[in-house]
């Protein structure tokens, strides 16, 4: 019997909202079994691509059913505006309906190696899968991972942050209603020991995790005992690069979405705003008057812009780098939490942009995680790129320009796993996702992302009727 729990927190009012069991290694234990006995001997075993590409189907049709529900309670869950939750509310069903549609799509190869003989290169299901999710936005990184796991024919045990499990539970309510069979997925909450006691599993042949580089260490070292395969995204201080030639009011707008989207708490936030001289003065001066007028609240209130982080914790962090950017570059805007009764509740902090910012600096260096912005000034082309690329990260950058031979220089040259042109933290279901350096490895959406659940095995077929002769 489960003892333990934790309170589930509204960032907005710091009021608990709900409570979750705390899992124990006896629960983990019994997610996984259930997991391995579905996946070996079970009827998920026996379900055609066909059915598996239903079930995903009827899951996206039970998330636009409830999307209203769903993205109401993912706002008082994770702070944020509900006009973005309704957002990543509908991109859940998109993920669910692409990967249903690619179920029946997962082909081997013919290998012909002789006259006499033939090899197959079949893909199949990896197994047992620990997915670990973050609290940016739970619900959708939640199916980025459930779907393409589903589609291969894994089955699956999936921890959603602990600040955050209030959508996955409310989606795994209906799982038996979308066709899911008992033990192909399960849900484990609590903090990160659950998380590792997932990891270090015997019977877990595969952990994809997104999260903080050091946690995404530990899990590469937890998995190791064991040489599961393991994918990890793991953030990014990404660069949006804006040259002259840009369309400036659309830069400007870029600029501003890239970094206070999600209160800025996207791992692919362009946290690094790189401004050519020539504009500079004039590209910061309209970002501070626009980013003046956001308006900050509770994310319910259809007019709230930007809302609070995710917790107190956390606000300690944000408001640790706002003080520290205060020492290192010129404060152009916010440095502080908002003033006002009705922030003095929640986890607010205010949107914060530093100029003339050295690319050396640690706002510059270290993911904040928050609405912090550091506006860099590059005279050249083969500057930019030397800043841009100047980082521990590689997850995502942008570049704006509209010199489509210098764009494709940077497209080249960028090292990013993820790089727009003229836009910013678009992630299409179709593309792949994912980063170089100290993001992380492995893949998700598209193609791409459901190969991270599928291994290649071999078949040789001998076609020559007379036997071997060893001798």
């Amino acid at each position: 019997m489960l003892t333990a729990s934790r309170e589930v927190i509204d960032p907005a009012t710091g009021d608990p909202i709900a409570r979750v069991p705390d899992a124990t290694l006896a629960d983990v234990d019994r997610a996984v079994s259930a997991a391995r006995r579905a996946f070996d001997s079970g009827d998920w075993k026996r379900t055609t691509p066909q059915e598996r590409g239903q079930i995903l189907f009827k899951l996206a049709a039970i998330v636009r059913a409830r999307s209203s529900e769903l993205a109401e309670l993912e706002t008082r869950n994770s702070g944020k505006p509900i006009t973005e939750a309704e957002l990543d509310i509908a991109e859940v069903a998109g993920c669910f309906e692409y990967y249903g549609g690619l179920a029946t799509k997962i082909h081997g190869d013919v290998v012909p190696v002789s006259d006499d003989a033939l090899a197959l290169a079949l893909r199949e299901p990896v197994g047992v899968a620990a997915q670990i999710v973050p609290w940016n936005f739970p619900l959708l990184m939640a199916a980025w991972k459930l779907a393409p796991a589903l589609c291969a024919g894994c089955t699956v045990v999936l921890k959603p942050a602990e600040q955050t499990p209030l959508t996955t539970l409310a989606l795994a309510d209906r799982f038996e209603e979308a066709g899911l069979p008992p033990g192909v997925v399960s849900i484990v909450t609590g903090a990160g020991e659950v998380g590792a006691m997932l990891v270090a599993h015997k019977d877990v042949d595969k952990v994809a995790f997104t999260g903080s580089p050091d946690t995404g260490r530990l899990v590469m070292q937890n998995a190791a005992a064991t040489l599961k395969r393991v994918s990890l995204e793991l953030g990014g201080k990404s660069p949006s690069i804006f040259f002259a030639d840009a369309d400036f009011e659309a830069a400007v707008a870029g600029a501003l979405f890239g970094v206070f989207l999600n209160q800025g708490e996207v791992c692919s936030a362009g946290s690094r705003i790189l401004v050519q001289r020539s504009i500079y003065r004039r590209f910061l001066d309209a970002m501070v008057e626009k980013a003046r007028a956001i308006r900050l609240g509770a994310g319910l209130d259809r007019s709230t812009q930007m809302g609070p982080l995710i917790s107190a914790e956390h606000r300690v962090r944000v408001r640790e780098y706002q003080e520290i950017g205060k020492q290192e570059a010129t404060l152009a805007l916010g440095g502080g939490v908002p003033a006002g009764e009705r922030f003095d509740r929640g986890f607010f902090v205010e949107p914060t942009i530093f100029a003339d910012v050295d690319n050396s600096a640690r706002i510059a260096r270290e993911e904040i995680f928050g609405p912090v912005a550091s506006v860099i000034p590059f005279e050249t082309e083969e500057q930019a790129l030397q800043i841009a690329n100047d980082t521990d990260y590689g997850l995502a950058a942008a570049v704006w320009s509209r010199d489509v031979f210098r764009v494709m220089r940077f497209v080249k040259g960028l090292r990013a796993g993820v790089v727009w042109v003229n836009h910013t933290q678009a992630s299409p279901v179709e593309a792949p996702w994912g980063g170089y350096k100290k993001s992380g490895f492995g893949r998700e959406l598209g193609r791409w992302g459901l190969d991270e659940y599928l291994q290649v095995k071999q078949v040789y077929i001998n076609l020559d009727e007379q036997p071997l002769n060893w001798y």
